[in-house]
C-alpha cells in the first residue's frame, strides 16, 4: 500500500478522460473498456478516494483538537488536453 508521500499514478484516469473526450468530439454514443482497463481505472479511483478520505479525516481530527497542521496537496496534472 502506498504511503502519504507516494504519488498516485493517475494515468488510467487521464486515459479514461481522453477516451471520453474523443468519443464526445466524434459524437459516439458509447465507449467500451476492456476488463483490464476497467480494473486499473477502478483501482486508481479507489486509491485517490482513499487518499482524499484520509486527508479529510486528518483535517477533521486536527480541527477538533485545535491543531493548525498544514496539509499539503500536490496535484500532478499530467498532460494538458
Amino acid at each position: 500500500m502506498s504511503t502519504k508521500s507516494d504519488p498516485i499514478n493517475t494515468a488510467p484516469i487521464q486515459q479514461f478522460l481522453q477516451q471520453v473526450k474523443g468519443a464526445d468530439s466524434s459524437n459516439q454514443k458509447d465507449i467500451r473498456l476492456d476488463i483490464q482497463t476497467a480494473k486499473r481505472l477502478a483501482f486508481t479511483l479507489g486509491e485517490v478516494m482513499t487518499r482524499l478520505n484520509g486527508d479529510l479525516e486528518k483535517l477533521l481530527v486536527s480541527q477538533a483538537r485545535g491543531d493548525n497542521e498544514t496539509i499539503e496537496v500536490n496535484l500532478d496534472g499530467g498532460n494538458n488536453w
